[in-house]
């Protein structure tokens, strides 16, 4: 198999980008889109991500905010390798350190950044992938508390983590979350009006004092059911996938 037959090219942003991603194993998508959609940088900011994958958050932030510097640590080989490709073929600045969150080298252990966001692993039980990349991607091996731990070394003063995650896995981030970070809120993604949210975006700031904030759920989807081969993505869940609006 070549290495065209084993990535497919997929759009982002209404187009904006291109994004190599593995054919088998996990692969980025919406997720990665909202959690860089919450990430308040502005020109001039330093962001790190975790476990960036093939770099689909990351460039989707650089994308909206130019002048920013963004960096990301993935563990994967072929994950860091792609992130890389896609940068430069998007002619995004981002540079892919291949590293363990665990295990970082001594340039990011001696680096302080304004923002710092992730997309940890959601399940913590259960039967893992078939690919270890899914697997990798998808069942947690190193805790999330290690994941808040190393976000907060990295943080500036007033820096701000950015997080997204399974919303069943939300008293796991508020027990991880110590005295050093404040000011959290919590944004529920919810599939449709009226449904659980499966997914939570959570955010705190490094030394933050304001009380804990609790958004009101972000909605998807439009109508009480998919339709077949509809699309059904709410004007606001739009304006982020496909024009790369930050969230309001």
């Amino acid at each position: 198999m070549t290495d065209d037959d084993a990535t497919t090219a997929d759009a982002f942003l209404g187009g904006r980008l291109t994004i190599l991603q593995p054919r088998r194993g996990y692969r980025a998508g919406a997720d990665a889109v909202f959690l860089a959609a919450a990430v308040p940088a502005r020109a001039g900011d330093t962001v790190l991500e975790l476990g960036c994958g093939v770099g689909a958050a990351a460039l989707c932030l650089a994308a909206r905010v130019p002048g920013i510097t963004v960096t990301g640590v993935e563990r994967e080989p072929q994950a860091a390798a792609l992130a890389s490709r896609n940068a430069k073929a998007n002619g995004l600045s981002f540079e892919v350190v291949e590293a363990d969150l665990v295990h970082l080298p001594a340039g990011l252990r001696n680096a302080i950044f304004d923002h710092v966001m992730m997309n940890p692993p959601y399940f913590t039980s259960g039967p893992p992938a078939g690919d270890a990349g899914r697997a990798g991607a998808r069942h947690e091996e190193t805790p999330l508390t290690v994941w808040i731990d190393t976000a907060v070394r990295r943080l500036r003063p007033g820096g701000q983590l950015t997080l997204m995650q399974a919303a069943d896995r939300v008293p796991d981030i508020l027990r991880a979350c110590d005295a050093r970070l404040g000011s959290l809120t919590l944004r529920p993604l919810a599939p449709r009006d009226g449904r659980p949210a499966g997914r939570v975006i959570v955010t705190a700031r490094k030394g933050g004092r304001a009380p804990f904030t609790l958004l009101p759920p972000f909605v998807l989807h439009s109508g009480p059911a998919h339709g077949a081969d509809a699309e059904s993505y709410t004007s606001r869940a739009q304006a982020i996938l496909r024009g790369g609006a930050p969230f309001d």
